[in-house]
């Protein structure tokens, strides 16, 4: 008869661990992230929270997710090309960017035949967004099942960009507006993107870009009711966003925690929504003078999105430090999400995650640190608010800083960048990215200017 394994106790892992540490400390397995949260050495039934479940709502048409790319340029065709080539390649979705966004006749011709009603398409139109969402509105062509994500953020781009050409609260009433005059006319699109990106970019922690999207979210929910929206409609048109990197546990747990808080907001405004996530990889940890390595780190970010439970993923070109990635690199990022779809087969699972003392205890930190923080928020008035006080930008320079010493003291390595670094780097191609827009004299705040960890390291490794 086949005798059981012995279960060992937390006692018996403490005597073991002390051996293994040799004089050390056991406490000494402890350690503090950038939100002061502890992460323990061993989690089990001992010190187990609540199990957590948070599943995606639903699948993609069939799919476990939506992959969704990103498509940006200013020439309309060469958009189109790249779009066509996306969806046949095995995209569901597109995001568009760049100058294709300034009129409906360039948008027009960039989504030259592609049904709208299948393939949902996206903008990242930053401060401009209203204009290009009536661009989008007009290359619909009024079709009512058309599925048209305007993605309107005027937060996160003047948080970026530290300004706007009028005040941001105007802007941001702007797009309200724009989404109550569509909503009639397309019942299927959605209207607001509500994310932390600015806060994460420039090295703010999971803490801080949770709390920076629930209190986007809550800033735009609020201005689409003013403008005679719905509240279900409101609810139901508001996708959330969150960053995922390399850091893959943290990253699931952050799209897991994200859904959680997302029902706590919903269920404060009165009616309960499912959340719908899109999941973007981070553009900190990308590297610039070897961007090979980034192959590994957005293979393990597009794990983090599909296993958190993300409804839909995107990933960057790994160039994309360097310029705007070219079809090559465009079609490894598209390429990688098939394989963790089609190969690795990770989206079988609903919420795989759940059940693992670690992650369900991490979902629950990073939970009520996003809540602390979107209530500190709310205390100093609203993002807006916050924002035009400077208080949220302190925040996140702090986190900044701690981040950027463990990379400095060898806490945190970089692959190809601090550890392994290859000297005969083989050459990649880009296409070149257009100047950043300046930032408006309308309003102003102290910008949240994104970082790059690899850049204090590069000029050091050429």
């Amino acid at each position: 008869m086949t005798q059981p394994f012995p279960t060992p106790s937390p006692t018996d892992w403490r005597a073991e661990a002390e051996k293994a540490l040799k004089g050390r400390a056991i406490e000494s397995l402890l350690h503090l992230d950038a939100d002061g949260l502890a992460v323990r050495p061993l989690y089990g039934r001992a010190n187990a929270c609540e199990p957590v479940f948070a599943p995606r709502a639903a699948d993609a048409d069939g799919r476990p997710w939506d992959l969704r790319t990103l498509s940006e340029g200013d020439d309309p065709e060469a958009v189109n090309a790249a779009v066509l080539a996306d969806l046949e390649g095995g995209a569901a979705s597109v995001i568009l960017a760049g100058a294709v966004l300034a009129d409906s006749e360039p948008l027009g011709r960039a989504l030259s035949g592609v049904a709208m009603e299948l393939a949902p398409v996206a903008m990242d139109a930053g401060i401009d967004g209203p204009d290009a969402a009536n661009a989008l509105a007009v290359a619909a062509k009024g079709a009512p099942r058309a599925r048209l994500m305007f993605h309107l953020d005027p937060l996160t781009a003047f948080a970026t960009s530290g300004g706007a050409p009028r005040p941001i609260a105007a802007h941001v009433e702007l797009a309200a507006n724009t989404a109550a005059r569509h909503a009639g006319a397309y019942p299927e699109a959605t209207f607001f993107l509500a994310t932390g990106r600015a806060a994460h970019e420039a090295g703010g922690s999971a803490g801080q870009e949770l709390g920076f999207a629930a209190a986007a979210a809550a800033t735009y929910l609020r201005a689409a009711i003013d403008a005679g929206l719905p509240l279900e409609r409101a609810l139901a048109g508001t996708v959330l966003g969150v960053s995922v990197d390399a850091d893959y546990f943290d990253s699931l747990a952050k799209v897991r925690a994200l859904r959680l808080m997302w029902r706590s907001l919903s269920r404060a405004f009165g009616h309960e929504t499912p959340a719908v996530i899109e999941a973007r990889s981070s553009r900190r940890m990308l590297a610039a003078r070897d961007p090979w390595p980034n192959l590994l780190r957005l293979t393990a970010a597009g794990f983090a999105g599909a296993v958190g439970g993300a409804e839909a993923v995107v990933l960057d070109g790994f160039s994309r430090a360097r310029g705007r990635p070219d079809a090559f690199a465009r079609r490894q990022a598209r390429n990688t999400q098939l394989v963790l779809m089609e190969e690795a087969l990770i989206g079988r699972v609903a919420d795989p995650a759940a059940g693992s003392w670690f992650l369900d205890h991490r979902t629950r930190d990073l939970a009520e640190a996003g809540w602390a923080e979107f209530q500190r928020i709310e205390r100093e008035g609203g993002l807006i608010a916050s924002l035009h006080g400077g208080a949220i930008q302190q925040r996140v320079a702090q986190s900044r800083a701690t981040l950027a010493n463990a990379f400095g003291e060898g806490g945190t390595q970089l692959v190809g960048v601090t550890k392994f670094v290859d000297a005969d780097v083989r050459p990649v191609s880009v296409e070149a990215d257009p100047p950043l827009p300046a930032p408006g004299e309308g309003d102003r705040c102290a910008p949240l200017t994104p970082v790059r960890w690899a850049e204090a390291f590069e000029g050091e490794a050429a």
